[in-house]
């Protein structure tokens, strides 16, 4: 009997050792994938991600609605350890609330923070423009530079962002042709700067919600908002791969809705950016939800360089269930999205090429330099 007890003893004591071998070799490969890989979200919540690459690091800023808050790392897939900083705290009750889609753009060897915000009515949303003359964004002050004005009627207007090209800068943004009565259309529209926070010349419109995927603000389920509401928002600039083309991606549909997608507009570089003949929209959505991955309502992409340069990756917004948890609000109490990552490619055409959104259990490999 003792002679089988110990016995036991010793088949017990390898099996935990060996167990004990397993589990630290588990462990290590654990840590050893998330030097090399990362997964989807990059952050638990967090809409409308945009991001710059400075001198080696990455700037990254999504809503914050009462504030602006910016981060800075040297590896954008780890944005849950990068120190953050609140740069904008505002003063004024009439851009006080809703700061949506803010950007951080490097202007004349000065930082601007653009951004959308109103005074507590999101009906009366404009554009804004802070500044900070300090090299390195996280230092000096940001100063208010005021609002920019899009129209002589002062239409609603949200998501400014600004891109150079040939003679100049430009601002894109999403904005009303009229004021809402019986239904909401938001349009994209583009004007030339003639300095960081004043538009040169009247806004020119480029694209409206005219296609079926453009005007989706119905749940599966049924529910909506209180009206309907048709959308093209969050414009981002880009270009093809020789940059004979310029390209502008935008949002269309609710992104209360699970149909929330991504289109995209073009025109030749040497044409007139100003003349809405010059611009042609894709008749299909570029970017869309994923059912198998279970990955909906996907944003605007931001386009990023790896740290060394050698890819290109882009940022866009996300939601692993298939529509906010709220009735008919356009504006969730606790928001579901989040900020995601990808690779994109080079089309034949010299197109961008954003592949199908990844799940969030996929394990893809960090950019390269990282």
């Amino acid at each position: 009997m003792r002679l089988i007890y110990n016995y036991i003893i010793i088949i017990l004591t390898i099996a935990y050792a060996f167990s004990c071998g397993q589990k630290k070799t588990d462990n290590q490969q654990e840590t050893k994938d998330s030097d090399t890989t990362y997964t989807n979200p990059l952050l638990p919540t967090g809409a409308r991600p945009w991001a710059t690459f400075h001198n080696g690091e990455y700037f990254y800023l999504q809503d914050c609605d009462d504030k602006i808050t910016l981060w800075r790392t040297k590896d954008i897939t780890d944005l849950k350890n990068a120190p953050k900083k609140e740069v904008w705290l505002p003063k004024d009750k009439n851009s006080a609330f809703h700061l949506w889609a803010p950007e951080l753009h490097r202007i004349n060897d000065k930082w601007y923070i653009y951004f959308a915000a109103d005074d507590g009515n999101t009906d009366n949303h404009q554009l804004y423009v802070i500044e900070n003359e300090s090299v390195d964004p996280f230092e000096g002050e940001f100063i208010m530079k005021g609002r920019i004005k899009t129209d002589k009627e002062n239409n609603w207007a949200i998501h400014p962002s600004v891109f150079q090209h040939n003679d100049g800068w430009y601002m894109i943004w999403s904005g009303w042709q009229t004021r809402r009565i019986e239904a909401e259309t938001q349009c994209i529209y583009i004007a030339k700067m003639e300095n960081p926070w004043t538009l040169a010349t009247d806004r020119v419109l480029i694209s409206t919600p005219e296609h079926e995927w453009e005007r989706q603000w119905i749940n599966p389920d049924g529910s909506k908002t209180g009206y309907p509401i048709y959308v093209n928002e969050d414009p981002q600039y880009f270009y093809t791969k020789n940059k004979d083309k310029v390209l502008i991606y935008y949002a269309a549909s609710g992104t209360w809705t699970p149909y929330y997608t991504v289109g995209l507009l073009y025109a030749d570089s040497e044409s007139d950016l100003l003349n809405p003949v010059s611009w042609t929209k894709v008749p299909s959505p570029v970017f869309m939800q994923n059912m198998d991955n279970q990955v909906f309502a996907t944003g605007t992409p931001c386009f990023i360089p790896s740290p060394d340069g050698t890819e290109t990756y882009f940022l866009y917004q996300a939601r692993a269930i298939d529509k906010e948890p709220y009735g008919s609000l356009p504006a969730a109490p606790a928001d579901t999205r989040s900020p995601r990552l990808q690779k994109m490619e080079w089309g034949e055409a010299g197109f961008p090429v954003l592949g199908e959104a990844a799940s969030e259990v996929e394990k893809t490999k960090k950019p390269s330099g990282t």
